[in-house]
């Protein structure tokens, strides 16, 4: 049987073989899709494709996302071939590789963005001083030991336990303490001894939603606390982001009282160890420690 011959009836119903143009293309397509496949996942690409699906069924924690392991990779092996992070994406969603995209849990919970979609809300007063009020140099990212903090909770029950998450803007540091629970004196004490503990030094401003929970933190001694406006997490933007990221080990709705605090630290060290493309594929970590050396320096 040649290519593109398929198997026809006559008027008389007489089965013969002769060439049908549409069957034809359609082969051809075919083996062009399978060429261009083996040519890129058992041939150019092959290793990076065997490194990173190694790494992916290795890690319980995933330390890297998928931009950060196609840069990981290229760091590691600079003379091997490799895949752009869209290709490698575009791959995974047509199922040809060993995984799926239940390994990516922030990426099964990305929500696409309605646009002419507004809320209105009611004005609230604020708890302090405006974020209006900060100064240019931190809005820009200019300057380092300017955080953003947020309460991330398990259960919304009273005495639960919740998390406190410090990320420091310029570089995504993340710093994540486990409080007994959320009233806003523990919020106050708890705050207070991160600053005392980690050094006054890198603690230049602070802000903070408008939740009743940081109601007292103008009471703070050795950072300036600003306040967002109500109901807008987006002025706190580097936070709300690594608060999605924490979710992905301490899923919401489950109590933090199933979670030890090694396990929380663990959890910090994971986040700040992948590497950022706003960093230029540095770690929060690598950037924190040597801008706060700096800092300790002068």
């Amino acid at each position: 049987l040649h290519r593109g011959q398929v198997r026809q009836l006559s008027p008389e119903y007489l089965p013969y073989f002769d060439y049908f143009a549409p069957t034809a293309q359609t082969l051809h397509e075919q083996r062009c899709h399978h060429d261009y496949l083996d040519l890129h996942l058992k041939g150019r690409w092959r290793r990076f494709f065997h490194w990173l699906a190694a790494k992916v069924k290795k890690n319980r924690f995933r330390r890297q996302n998928i931009d950060g392991y196609v840069h990981l990779f290229k760091r590691l092996y600079p003379d091997a071939d490799c895949p752009s992070t869209p290709t490698v994406y575009r791959y995974l969603d047509r199922g040809l590789l060993p995984f799926d995209n239940t390994v990516l849990p922030e990426k099964l919970r990305r929500h696409i963005k309605h646009p002419g979609r507004h809320h209105l809300r009611q004005n609230r007063r604020l708890a302090g001083v405006s974020i209006d009020q900060r100064p240019l140099v931190v809005n820009e990212r200019k300057t380092f030991g300017d955080w953003e903090g947020d309460l991330v909770k398990g259960k919304r029950v009273v005495n639960e336990p919740a998390l406190l998450t410090l990320t420091e803007r310029q570089t995504r540091y993340e710093l994540i303490y486990k409080i007994p629970d959320y009233h806003a004196q523990t919020c106050l004490d708890a705050l207070q001894w991160v600053i005392n503990t980690k050094g006054a030094e890198l603690f230049h401003s602070i802000t903070f939603d408008n939740g009743s929970e940081f109601a007292l933190l103008d009471q703070i001694h050795g950072a300036q606390i600003y306040y967002c406006h109500p109901y807008t997490p987006c002025e706190r933007g580097s936070n709300e982001n690594a608060n999605g990221l924490i979710r992905e080990f301490m899923p919401k709705g489950v109590s933090l009282h199933h979670f030890s605090e090694a396990y929380v630290q663990e959890t910090q060290t994971v986040l700040n160890e992948r590497l950022r493309k706003s960093l230029d594929y540095q770690s929060s970590t690598e950037v924190f420690h040597r801008l706060s050396k700096q800092t300790n320096a002068s």
